[in-house]
């Protein structure tokens, strides 16, 4: 087992931004949260959401990017307005908030430019440096998305298709106006700084960019010409507010997908001519231009761990001023790249989504107890329709309307019977609230069905960890390997039963199906993980499969070591189809297909992996198929034979080889317990699959709810 690190001394050391001292190096990074009026003015719920990160030892919040020409250069309705003086008593009740709870905060000050929707709603073109635009991919944002992705992504201009006009010198010099503007009101307010967004593609991030500035005048041409832009604008806010008020810039690291974008050359210049012109520290992200849905997870959106780390390193070797590092960077890798001088502070986005008390947790040392961010996107994909974002691990996010769960009035004895994520997350909320819990799982490990996804998504195997370590924190007594009943939970005398024992996986009546290298999920788990009684229901296979090496691997923990150890021996022949590609279908044929496997996968519907939020969806399939992966759409299977699988497109009916057929769909709800234990007169409630709250969002979702009513 891999050895937690407790200690943080540079992470949680205090430090210095312009006039800001701030108790430690965690930065909450602008994320949008789009819970603002229609008129773009801070809410009770804008509040509650940093105030929560405030509460839990974040050192300085970053507020999502604020629009400082609104509702002009804005990309939606409900994110904050910064243009008139309305918004002045609002932004300090949040300035307050947070202040309250130790921790400073400043506000991102961004024009939207070729991304200004409200423009394009309203008849007014985005603005943009030089016109034509760079080219990009004509398919756009329209692979791998679904038609209702693209209905609602179209809310957001009313339908409008974009028009872009090339900016003037007048205009310009207005909008500079209208962030020296926009940052006076927000200092006004009691903020401790502003963050001059100019990254991400925004008007400022393009007029920084090669491919997207081609103008001739004083905004263009050279590195000079092409920083003037920002040069005006931190200035301006310099001379209005003076040198004690913090000046951040954000700047891209990287241009991904378009010739000629920003370099990390390019980037060390930039970070030079925002500090020269008075910012306090430097921002480093990236950005993409390729127009593709994929993009978005080369920047901004990071899918790998550390993905900007490079950029910032780059930058702080050339500027004196502190350098912010962002991308996918967790607190064993943020101590060490502050350890060696890779950066000044980290910004930590989605995994202060998922858990606002992480900093809290780690000055405590129980890093076992941080609810880890999984990757899964879902809480950016609410941004592409200005929804507010939610979480799959936190079901707090998005919810600061309704109240946090209260202790309860009295004790009672929950019985939660299934230890996969909803069930535990049941018990944690509800043995937090003052009840007594008693967990029980069939199998003799935590975790269900996400225990043997992390095989192929290793942070679902973290997400286990941490609810396994907070249950026990509070307090709930767990009995793994028990198989519950009636008589076993009658024997208990519980107040109220929990039933979170997960899905049926069906197996399909098709010709072949019983024969021994077709294998169900439950298959396929209980031959990697040695959970279940594989043996029993498919003895021919566990013969075939040789003295059953998958319970070998099984005997540990270790999901890093069963994966290290699959690529060296994996019961799996070399030519694979995988039945139904949803998200288990897709994520189990990219593992596969890494593990030299030959990977087709019918899916009876139009779309892959429907059940991933769209951006996780876009990498997912991109990356399956760059492994080798073929996906058949609009496929119905309908036979088996020991060599082959056939299935039917249209009229057309094909044949595929195939050694291992994998059934990944056939999952319902089964809610056979709960029906059994209603009917002796128990309380009953229904979590996670087994209530068609599905996956790990639809569990912690459903297990949350329920263990905050009980």
């Amino acid at each position: 087992m891999i050895r937690m690190q407790t200690s943080f001394p540079n992470l949680l050391a205090a430090g210095r931004i312009g006039g800001m001292e701030l108790r430690n190096r965690v930065v909450l990074p602008a994320m949008d949260q789009y819970n603002c009026t229609e008129e773009g003015l801070v809410t009770d719920e804008t509040i509650a959401h940093y105030e929560a990160r405030a509460r839990g030892g974040v050192g300085l919040l970053i507020v999502e990017t604020s629009a400082v020409s609104y509702p002009h250069g804005a990309t939606a309705r409900h994110q904050p307005a910064l243009s008139h003086d309305g918004v002045i008593p609002g932004l300090r009740r949040l300035a307050e908030a947070v202040h309250a709870h130790g921790a400073k905060i400043v506000v991102q000050v961004c024009h939207h430019g070729k991304t200004s929707s409200v423009d394009v709603s309203e008849g007014r073109p985005a603005l943009i440096p030089s016109l034509p635009p760079p080219p990009s991919d004509p398919r756009g944002m329209m692979a791998d998305t679904t038609m209702d992705e693209l209905l609602r992504m179209a809310t957001l201009t009313g339908g409008q298709m974009p028009t872009y006009a090339e900016a003037t010198v007048g205009q310009l010099e207005d909008i500079v106006g209208d962030f020296a503007d926009a940052a006076a009101r927000v200092q006004q307010a009691g903020f401790d700084g502003v963050e001059v967004h100019a990254a991400h593609g925004y008007l400022l991030s393009t007029f920084l960019s090669p491919a997207w500035n081609r103008r001739d005048d004083a905004y263009g041409g050279s590195l000079d010409g092409r920083t003037q832009l920002l040069v005006e604008v931190v200035t301006a806010v310099r001379d209005r507010c003076g040198s004690g008020f913090a000046v951040i810039v954000r700047i891209d690291g990287h241009e991904y997908g378009v010739e000629n974008g920003t370099t990390v050359d390019d980037a060390v210049d930039h970070a030079k001519a925002a500090a020269a012109a008075g910012a306090d520290a430097i921002h480093v992200s990236a950005t993409s231009s390729a127009g593709t849905g994929v993009g978005f997870t080369d920047a901004p959106l990071p899918w790998q761990p550390n993905q900007y780390e490079g950029f910032a390193r780059a930058v702080k070797a050339a500027v004196d001023v502190p350098v912010l590092a962002v991308g996918r960077i967790r607190p064993p890798d943020a101590e060490r790249i502050l350890c060696d001088g890779g950066a000044d502070f980290i910004s930590m986005g989605r995994q202060l989504l998922a858990d606002p008390d992480l900093v809290r947790r780690l000055d405590d040392g129980r890093p076992d107890l941080v609810r880890p961010c999984i990757n899964c996107f879902v809480c950016v994909a609410q941004n592409f329709w200005s929804g507010r974002p939610v979480c799959a691990v936190n079901a707090r996010l998005g919810h600061y309307d309704q109240p946090d769960p209260s202790p309860a009035s009295s004790q009672r004895h929950i019985v939660v019977v299934g230890g996969g994520p909803g069930g535990m997350e049941c018990a944690r909320v509800a043995a937090g609230r003052g009840h007594r819990v008693t967990l029980l799982e069939a199998a003799g490990r935590l975790g269900g069905t996400a225990r043997f996804s992390s095989l192929t998504t290793p942070l679902n195997g973290e997400f286990v960890d941490f609810l396994r370590a907070s249950i026990a924190d509070a307090g709930v007594e767990v009995r793994t390997g028990v198989r519950a009943d009636a008589d076993v939970i009658a024997a208990l005398a519980p107040d109220v039963v929990v039933v979170a024992t997960g899905a049926r996986r069906d197996r399909p009546d098709l010709p072949g199906m019983d024969l021994p290298h077709v294998l169900s999920g439950d298959d396929l788990r209980a031959l990697l993980t040695g959970d279940g009684d594989l043996g029993a229901r498919r003895p021919g296979l566990l013969t075939r499969l040789a003295l059953g090496a998958g319970r070998l691997l099984g005997l540990t923990d270790d999901m890093d070591r069963v994966r290290s150890l699959s690529r060296l021996w994996m019961p799996i022949g070399r030519r694979v189809v995988v039945v139904h590609g949803d998200l288990v279908g897709t994520e189990l044929a990219h593992f596969l297909a890494e593990r030299g496997r030959s990977v087709h996968v019918l899916e009876p519907g139009a779309q892959p992996a429907l059940a991933m939020a769209h951006p996780r969806r876009w990498r997912a399939l991109h990356e399956s198929r760059s492994a080798g992966v073929v996906f058949h759409t609009d496929a119905e299977t309908t036979a088996i034979s020991p060599t082959h699988v056939e299935y039917r497109q249209g009229d057309a009916t094909h044949r595929l080889d195939a050694d291992t057929v994998v059934i990944a769909g056939g999952v319902r709800a089964d809610r056979s317990l709960a029906d059994a234990l209603m009917a002796e007169g128990h309380e009953v409630h229904v979590v996670g699959d087994a209530a068609e709250d599905w996956y790990i969002e639809g569990a912690v979702r459903s297990g949350h709810r329920v263990g905050a009513a009980l």
